[in-house]
């Protein structure tokens, strides 16, 4: 059974989806020691590319797991002082070698041409960036958590999704609780 995209988020009324909906056969592949090296690559990358200014550069998502399946994308997040100012960080990126994949307001996504990272930016002050590292902690310290999520990945990889924004959308309501438990603990 094939299942496709509909919208992440429904509070952005526009979203810039570089190139339109790629299918793709998505796979959850056991832990590779590899994924903390290629984010150290790529962190040095974004650091030269972006010169003096002052961003936030994490590994973040299952890649930043010790232990835990994930699709084999290394996902990264970068906060900037001004999501807008797309002129102090854009060009820099894309000279480095990375393509625009999604321009909406407060995200930018932009990724390797293999597809195989993707860099999510955002304001610095957005709450998006403390989720997504109080999440990964909570994956990395709470081995209940990590199994939960895990469970999840495959059985949803089961379902045959051919649609990473249907799959992460999917997922939506077990990263809401898992986040919840962070969020009382910290």
């Amino acid at each position: 059974m094939s299942k496709t995209a509909k919208p992440r988020r429904p509070d952005v009324e526009h979203v810039d989806l570089i190139g339109g909906t790629e299918k793709r056969q998505l796979e959850v592949v056991g832990y590779d020691n590899h994924w903390p090296a290629i984010f150290a690559e790529h962190r040095e990358r974004l650091r030269q590319a972006l010169g003096a200014a002052d961003v936030l550069i994490e590994h973040i998502g299952s890649t930043s797991v010790p232990g835990l399946a994930a699709k084999p994308i290394v996902d990264i997040v970068v906060a900037v002082d001004d999501i807008t100012a797309e002129e102090d960080y854009l060009p820099a990126m894309l000279t480095a070698g990375y393509v625009l994949r999604v321009r909406e307001p407060g995200h930018r996504l932009v990724r390797t041409p293999h597809r195989d990272v993707h860099i999510h930016i955002y304001q610095r002050d957005d709450l998006a960036v403390t989720n997504y590292l109080l999440f990964r902690d909570r994956l990395r310290t709470d081995p209940d958590d990590r199994d939960l999520y895990a469970r999840t990945k495959e059985a949803l990889i089961e379902q045959g999704f051919d649609d990473m924004n249907a799959y992460s959308d999917a997922k939506t309501d077990v990263i809401a609780a898992i986040l919840a438990r962070a969020q009382r603990r910290s």
